[in-house]
């Protein structure tokens, strides 16, 4: 069961304040959801992934319990990091497994295979994460749908939730990002 959007924000301000107690409060609920929308995530990716699901969510939340210097606004604000720290490990796996490899040339990819984190998709991961950053310059919040959707797994509705817009505009803008970082994934390639 997901936790009230106001406690869990009413426990971020807190800990924001310097309560520690909170933070003991707040750290299970979050995880918990953390770990729900990794597995959810993860599911979606081929058998044999090399990045396990509690890998994911405990990498992403050492991250998140490391930052000192947020002032946490909200539980969108809070998912909102969690989502794009999420991304970033994912591609810093890529990026350390296409290190390691070097080589072979990019093949045209559907956006659901690009996040494939296989030695295979090293370089198609990359090129998304490059997307984004174009993305993310050309239409702030288009990028942020991406990172929730696809990173942190999130529905349509949580998205919309999150980002507190209506689910409709979740949707086209959805559709508009993925169709924009086709192009921009195909032309690299």
């Amino acid at each position: 069961m997901t936790p009230a959007p106001e406690n869990v924000t009413k426990l971020l301000v807190a800990w924001g304040n310097g309560d520690e107690a909170a933070r003991d409060e707040l750290l299970p609920l979050v995880y918990q959801e953390l770990h729900r929308l990794a597995h959810h995530y993860m599911n979606r990716e081929r058998p044999g992934h090399t990045l396990q699901t509690s890998a994911l969510v405990n990498e992403a939340f050492v991250r998140l319990i490391d930052q000192k210097e947020v002032r946490w606004q909200n539980r969108a604000h809070f998912f909102g990091i969690a989502a794009q720290m999420m991304r970033r490990i994912l591609v810093d796996y890529a990026r350390s497994r296409h290190y390691a490899k070097r080589g072979g040339s990019a093949q045209q990819v559907s956006l659901n295979e690009a996040l494939i984190v296989t030695e295979e998709r090293t370089a198609e991961v990359l090129a998304l994460d490059d997307a984004l950053k174009g993305l993310a310059e050309f239409d702030p919040r288009k990028s942020q749908i991406v990172e929730l959707r696809f990173f942190g797994g999130l529905s349509i509705a949580e998205t919309a939730e999150i980002l507190q817009v209506s689910p409709g505009t979740v949707m086209r803008d959805w559709t508009l990002a993925k169709a924009w970082l086709r192009k921009q994934m195909v032309s690299t390639n």
